[in-house]
């Protein structure tokens, strides 16, 4: 009778050499010590799953894998006993809880090594996201309300061509202002115009820059040759005409030329030419009447940013032939309030005949401008009352060269009409004798950026920590991108800034790629004219709504896109006008609640749209 088969795997027979084998392991497991600690067990367990066929190395492992004991072969990688399986689990349970002491431990140090700054950061990060958060829900509610409000506009009729938002200089009259304050602003008294302004009758789209800039179209603008030619003004006179087109020159009685005059500046300021004025650190200049822009056309080939502001006119000639020269300009006087711009705002001021007394008044008109003007900057006074022989406009003169002297200013130069003086870069004024001049504002008085309030009888700005010396700035372009102290003084980082700016830069060139078909078919080609090179100068005035730290600004001029921007800062939302200002661009603080009151309806502007990442609100 045969042997009986053992029972392995496919029938293969086990040689008696492998069941001896068995026996001898069994044997050596009864002899292992049975104190040995569960722990133990556990730490040397992976070892024994590793090295266990080492233990003998005569025997080599089955093809098959371990055989078990009813025959079959085992994956070497399964522990079959219950105590093995019990010891894989406490070490299991120990290396877990060794991870989470480790990630505890790491989650702790990490906490206390963050540093202030860091934790100022996500703090502003976290109010930034609340800010947006709020933002988005008043959005959602005048999307909600919307349709309930939407209904057909009506075209205002012809009257309105030239209407300005509060100012009215009838209505003004009739309320008993008089001697220069009917051209004042006054609002909330007129009912708002829910009409659609026509444009001109015979309205042209203006030239392409540089050539919009010293030509422009008769039809696009309220005046008249006769106007022009029967008016007195020297500065008119710097306009020839022709039946569809008026081009400005730089000729005029006034002085030999807005060239020769700019060079004249500059040298009384002690500079070669013009050209320098970014290295003596004037970069944003704030020409008061300033005529029809030509000042500030010719100082912009020197990237020089000139804000025109001029009263009101109810033909709305001097804003409106600068604006539609594509030059930056609004609607303000020095009569009765302050001006929207923040203290410290611009490098130089400059009056050109500008048809302000500043003598009157107790010099009240001078502590305006000195508010505006940045430490260091320099004030330009182009008037006959400087080179005056009677005895009246002489008295004149030395009365507003000792109220400059008081308030701390230096007379740098004085040639022929014009002189230049120098603001003092002291916040203290201790180089005034005591009780001489006007006093410094109290912290009540002394607000940054006042909105059209009255003029104040006090030296503002001296408290303000935006106090820096013009020459102690960064000269343009790097001012646009402040450095780490200066956004310190705006409560930003500079993550923030770079973050702003690198979404302007994306948003920017969406806008171009959706605009440029549009330019085209609204600029048609002249027969034989080629193609406008890039940027294609067809825009110029951009009128930015809601500018937040003005990166959309900046994003168009990296861009090399020839326009200006006016960045408007709501009343309603942070106010970051300052921070504007000192990077080197113009803006304005404005009140939503009423229309827009320093624009012409027809000006050239870039209005952006809400669902094209900018947010634009109507409060």
């Amino acid at each position: 009778m045969s042997r009986p088969l053992q029972r392995g795997v496919s029938g293969i027979q086990i040689p008696d050499s492998q069941s001896k084998e068995k026996t001898e392991k069994e044997d050596l497991d009864k002899k292992a010590p049975s104190d040995q600690s569960p722990s133990s067990l556990s730490l040397r367990f992976p070892l024994r799953l590793l090295f266990a066929d080492n233990n003998n190395s005569n025997n080599s492992p089955s093809k098959y894998g371990n055989i078990t004991d009813n025959g079959f072969a085992s994956d070497p990688f399964i522990v079959g006993s219950p105590r093995s399986r019990l010891n894989l689990l406490h070490f299991l349970k120990f290396s877990l809880l060794l991870i989470v002491v480790l990630a505890l431990t790491g989650s702790f140090w990490w906490t206390l090594s963050i540093s202030s700054s860091s934790r100022g950061h996500v703090y502003h990060g976290y109010r930034r996201l609340q800010e947006r958060l709020v933002s988005d829900l008043l959005d959602i509610g005048e999307f909600t309300r919307g349709p309930a409000k939407l209904k057909e506009l009506e075209f205002c009729s012809q009257e309105f061509e030239n209407y300005v938002p509060c100012f009215n200089v009838s209505e003004n009259l009739a309320l008993g202002n008089s001697d220069g304050n009917e051209l004042d602003r006054q609002c909330g008294r007129e009912l708002r115009q829910n009409c659609l302004v026509l444009t001109p009758v015979n309205y042209k789209i203006p030239l392409r820059w540089p050539t919009g800039r010293d030509v422009i179209w008769v039809a696009n603008v309220k005046i008249t040759a006769q106007e022009v030619l029967s008016s007195g003004s020297l500065t008119k006179r710097m306009m020839m005409l022709d039946e569809e087109q008026i081009s400005f020159r730089s000729a005029s009685l006034m002085f030999d030329g807005v060239e020769d005059y700019s060079h004249q500046i500059a040298e009384m300021v002690g500079l070669r030419n013009e050209s320098s004025f970014l290295q003596a650190g004037v970069r944003t200049i704030l020409d008061i009447g300033c005529g029809y822009g030509s000042f500030g056309a010719h100082l912009f080939q020197s990237q020089l940013l000139t804000m025109c502001v001029a009263n009101y006119e109810p033909s709305g000639s001097q804003v409106q032939l600068t604006l539609e020269r594509g030059l930056p300009a609004m609607v303000a006087s020095f009569t009765s309030t302050q001006l929207p711009y923040p203290s410290l705002s611009f490098d130089m001021l400059h009056c050109a005949r500008c048809g302000i007394d500043w003598d009157q008044k107790g010099g009240i008109f001078l502590i305006e401008a000195d508010r505006l003007l940045r430490p260091g900057g320099y004030f330009v006074w182009t008037s006959p009352l400087t080179n005056a022989r009677n005895k009246e406009s002489q008295k004149r003169w030395k009365s507003v060269q000792d109220f400059a002297q008081s308030i701390c200013w230096e007379m740098l130069s004085q040639q022929d009409e014009t002189a230049v003086w120098k603001k003092t870069t002291l916040p203290i004024f201790t180089t005034r004798k005591p009780g001489s001049g006007p006093s410094l504002c109290g912290k009540s008085r002394d607000i940054e950026t006042p909105y059209y309030r009255v003029l104040q009888n006090c030296i503002g700005g001296t408290q303000n920590s935006r106090w820096i010396p013009i020459e102690k700035r960064e000269t343009w372009p790097s001012r646009a991108n402040l450095n780490k102290n200066e956004l310190a003084v705006h409560g930003l980082q500079s993550d923030e800034l770079a973050e702003d700016t690198d979404s302007w830069k994306t948003a920017v060139n969406n806008y171009w790629s959706l605009l440029s078909p549009l330019i085209f078919s609204d600029h048609p080609k002249r027969p034989g004219e080629e193609d406008p090179s890039p940027p294609y100068n067809m825009f110029r005035n951009v009128l930015d709504m809601n500018a937040e730290f003005g990166g959309f600004n900046l994003a168009l001029l990296q861009a090399k896109k020839s326009v200006w921007v006016m960045n408007v800062v709501s009343m309603s939302g942070p106010n970051h006008l300052p921070l504007i200002q000192d990077r080197g661009f113009v803006g304005i603080l404005h009140d939503w609640y009423f229309n827009l009151s320093y624009l012409s309806s027809y000006s050239t502007i870039l209005e952006e749209q809400y669902y094209m990442t900018k947010k634009i609100y109507y409060l």
